[in-house]
């Protein structure tokens, strides 16, 4: 077996912790450590765990060092010994953190809180796995963004797209913060038009025609989008329904089975035994998707914790060079994370073969 990519996480936190385990979960990667300012529960969890840690500032060390935690060293330690470093800090952190990262002769992935600009390269696996091979850099993008890229490039995969105008509306914080302020009572809606969604869109697929919107609403998981497409010719239900489903990291999910709101998929997770009861797909309502004539409807829910996961494990392989065929790096990190395409057993057609929930034909 050639070397695994030897991988560090910097910042531990809602992302960082979820991409630290995706990285455990790969034959192929090797998670390093985990580098981190805080000395909360939360890092005391990596050790809890086993997972070697290292702090980003001399502070952190020293703050760590004051509460017993075992610290295996500081950043630019972890740096000497990894290919790659994945950036989970908090939103313009990583952008500080570029050039120390080019000084060790490391590659970076960043998130969707860092301007596309930092990196020249923004990143969903299926639409440009390739552009990303040896670079130093890449940015995955937002969750939204994401999930926008996903069903939009599935769409125009197939001939289908014309162009889409968005309404998204946005969870208020992380599950993990809501303690800490919020939206109570009311939903706020974004003061600028486009939101910046769909313009990021375009920094990996440049010739989507996407206009979002965007608000904020009184709740903590999970986005909902809501499209109206137009479509290059007249259209079924049923054919959009086969090209959502035939595309990587989609899931249909249906109101008829009781899976009626983002609070219902997150149950189904808990069902089904996922970390964190994580959702890597993106969940399409089936039985709401309408099309008239040229005209698709649709509406689907969006982990916000979760679903940029499976693209940061894909631009490891990309970035370090190791798996040219985006393809087949997509399929190695689904099958590691149990990724679906339908949550839920369904009975054969008279005559078919019976298919277990979640394969792919």
């Amino acid at each position: 077996m050639t070397q695994k990519i030897r991988v560090g996480v910097n910042g531990y936190g809602v992302i960082g912790k979820r991409v630290a385990d995706a990285i455990t979960a790969q034959d192929d990667m090797e998670l390093v450590g985990v580098s981190d300012v805080i000395s909360d529960y939360r890092i005391t969890a990596a050790v809890s765990r086993g997972i070697p840690v290292y702090a980003s500032t001399a502070e952190g060390a020293a703050a760590m060092r004051s509460t017993g935690l075992p610290v295996a060293g500081e950043l630019h330690q972890l740096l000497g010994v990894v290919d790659v470093i994945v950036d989970c800090t908090p939103a313009r952190i990583g952008a500080t953190n570029l050039e120390h990262y080019r000084a060790h002769g490391v590659r970076a992935i960043f998130q969707g809180g860092e301007k596309h600009a930092l990196t020249g390269h923004s990143f969903v696996a299926h639409a440009n796995y390739a552009t990303a091979l040896n670079r130093d850099t890449t940015r995955v993008v937002s969750c939204n963004t994401t999930a926008t890229v996903r069903t939009l490039s599935a769409l125009q995969d197939a001939g289908l797209l014309t162009r889409a105008r968005g309404v998204l509306i946005r969870r208020a914080t992380d599950p993990w913060e809501s303690d800490h302020s919020g939206i109570m009572n009311t939903i706020v809606p974004e003061t600028a038009i486009p939101s910046h969604q769909g313009p990021d869109a375009r920094t990996v697929v440049p010739e989507l025609d996407v206009v979002t919107m965007a608000a904020k609403g009184a709740h903590t998981q999970n986005h909902l989008h809501y499209w109206a497409i137009d479509l290059t010719r007249p259209a079924t239900s049923e054919e959009v329904l086969e090209v959502l489903g035939a595309m990587p990291r989609i899931a249909l999910v249906r109101s008829s089975e009781g899976i009626v709101a983002p609070n219902s998929t997150i149950e189904l997770m808990r069902d089904l035994g996922r970390p964190r009861c994580d959702m890597y797909e993106v969940a399409v309502w089936a039985d709401v998707l309408t099309v008239q004539g040229g005209e698709l409807f649709c509406t689907y829910t969006v982990d916000n914790q979760a679903v940029v996961v499976p693209e940061n494990i894909d631009a490891i392989r990309a970035l370090a060079g190791t798996v040219t065929d985006g393809a087949e790096s997509m399929s190695r990190t689904d099958a590691a994370l149990g990724v679906r395409a339908d949550f839920l057993f369904r009975a054969p057609h008279p005559g078919q073969a019976h298919s277990p929930a979640g394969a792919r034909s």
